[in-house]
């Protein structure tokens, strides 16, 4: 979705290099590195974020990402956004890509880590086509002109700032406002598009608790839709343009 020139040039067998929102870091083999509130990778003082969250560490070969966290999950996805792993608390993901996105949110602010390494030629597929009428199939699922103008605002924060981050996720009463819809209309098409995908598998779209740990369908959706390119920066003349939502209700 956007491009990151990898700092230190080439990587060496073993090495990870990881980048936010511009800073970068080179956890080493042997060393536990930490992502949080506290740790080597100081996220922001955020909260809702856990002090030690997230850890990165060398084993059996390749570096895995470790959730050390209670409440709060994390996405890794291939830098092409064509994979995803969901990381629950208590869960560990290899590193198998030589580009990988990490994910995570804490209350309506998301984040966005970059990780490179030197890692196995895996190569993921994709099934994401687009119909004449507009409809987006995303696997399985296929969404209607209006169910992708609702992902993107609310993810337009998100898509509008380049490179890795921090970005907030607005409420539905600013998303719906920002369509024009009023709430309820709002409020029904989310219901129907985090069916769609919890239909599917992609995990923390019924909203609540899940496993014990409090999840946001709103942030979530935005999570999964940006990391597998769902929806891109591109897209975003589409809010300005009533006419891309004329479908049924």
């Amino acid at each position: 979705m956007y491009s990151v020139e990898l700092e230190g040039g080439p990587l060496g067998p073993g090495e990870l290099r990881v980048e936010f929102a511009g800073e970068w870091y080179e956890p080493t083999e042997g060393t536990d590195f930490v992502i949080g509130r506290d740790g080597d990778l100081v996220i922001d003082d955020n909260p809702y974020l856990h002090r030690t969250f997230l850890h990165l560490q060398f084993s059996y070969g390749l570096w895995w990402v470790c959730n050390d966290g209670s409440r709060l999950a994390a996405t890794l996805s291939d830098g092409d956004g064509r994979t995803q792993s969901w990381l629950a608390p208590g869960a560990r993901v290899p590193i198998v890509f030589g580009h990988m996105v990490l994910t995570f949110s804490a209350s309506s602010t998301t984040y966005e880590v970059n990780l490179f390494t030197q890692a196995p030629p895996f190569k993921p597929t994709t099934a994401i086509s687009v119909a004449d009428d507009g409809q987006v199939t995303i696997g399985a699922v296929s969404l209607t002109p209006s169910q992708k103008l609702l992902i993107l605002a609310l993810a337009e924060t998100r898509l509008r700032q380049a490179g890795s981050g921090a970005a907030d996720v607005p409420s539905s009463t600013a998303a719906a406002a920002r369509l024009g819809w009023t709430p309820r209309r709002f409020t029904r098409k989310l219901d129907n598009v985090c069916d769609k995908f919890d239909k599917i598998g992609v995990e923390g779209l019924r909203g609540g608790v899940v496993g014990g740990y409090a999840v946001s369908r709103r942030v979530r959706l935005v999570e999964y839709a940006v990391t597998s390119w769902l929806v891109t920066a591109a897209d975003l003349p589409l809010l300005d343009d009533p006419s891309t939502a004329e479908d049924e209700d």
